[in-house]
C-alpha cells in the first residue's frame, strides 16, 4: 500500500457547509469530492488519513463508502477515523460504509456456493487487486466498526440498511443479500 503525499500547493477547502464525499466517483450535489487519486470530478486529491487542509469542526457531513477497508487496521485506520471526528461539525455526522465481513463469511460458507461464487465472494472481502489502492486490509463487522468508531470519539453509532445518495457498492448484493455494513456515526 502507498501513500500519497500532496501537491506542493494545496488549495484549502471551503468552509460553508462543507460536504465530504471520501472515495467518491460520481459526483454528488452539494458534495466535494476526496480521493487518493486525481479524477474527473475529483475536487481534492489526498490521503483520506490526512486532512490537515481542513480546519477542524469545519465539514458537516462525511460519505465514505467501501473506503475504510483499504485501511490498515492498527494505524491508517483508527488514524482516518480520528481525522473525520476532527474535521466534522459539533452535529456532524459520517455516513460509512463497508464491506460486511460477517456476511461475506457467512455467504462464503454456504455448501450450496459454487467455486466461481466463492471466488467472488473472496475477492469483495480482499479487494479487487486491480491497482495499488485495490487491496483490503481489514474484514470489518458491526462490532469492530463500531468500537473504531467509539475510540475516535464518536457518541452514538446507528445501522442504515442503505443511503440513497449515490449508486455505489453500498447497495451492492450478492444473490440477494447485501453484502454491505453501513453506519451512519454521530459526533
Amino acid at each position: 500500500m502507498r501513500c500519497v503525499a500532496f501537491p506542493a500547493k494545496i488549495p484549502a477547502m471551503a468552509t460553508e457547509d462543507l460536504k465530504l464525499h471520501i472515495g467518491g466517483q460520481q459526483p454528488l450535489p452539494g458534495w466535494k469530492i476526496f480521493d487518493v487519486k486525481p479524477g474527473s470530478g475529483v475536487d481534492y486529491v489526498g490521503d483520506c488519513t490526512d486532512l490537515s487542509r481542513s480546519a477542524g469542526g469545519s465539514v458537516t457531513e462525511i460519505y465514505a463508502s467501501h473506503v475504510l477497508e483499504h485501511l490498515a487496521y492498527v494505524d491508517r485506520l483508527p488514524r482516518a477515523l480520528a481525522e473525520f471526528h476532527r474535521v466534522l461539525a459539533a452535529e456532524g455526522r459520517l455516513l460509512v460504509s463497508v464491506p460486511d465481513f460477517e456476511v461475506l463469511c457467512r455467504l462464503f460458507l454456504d455448501p450450496r456456493r459454487s467455486s466461481r461464487e466463492r471466488f467472488m465472494l473472496m475477492r469483495m472481502a480482499f479487494g479487487g487487486q486491480q491497482d495499488p489502492h485495490d487491496f483490503h486490509c481489514v474484514g470489518l463487522t458491526f462490532e469492530f466498526l463500531r468500537e473504531y468508531l467509539a475510540a475516535a470519539g464518536f457518541s452514538e453509532v446507528a445501522r442504515v440498511e442503505e443511503f440513497d445518495l449515490v449508486e455505489d457498492s453500498s447497495a451492492q448484493r450478492f444473490d440477494g443479500t447485501l453484502i454491505s455494513l453501513n453506519l451512519i456515526a454521530f459526533k
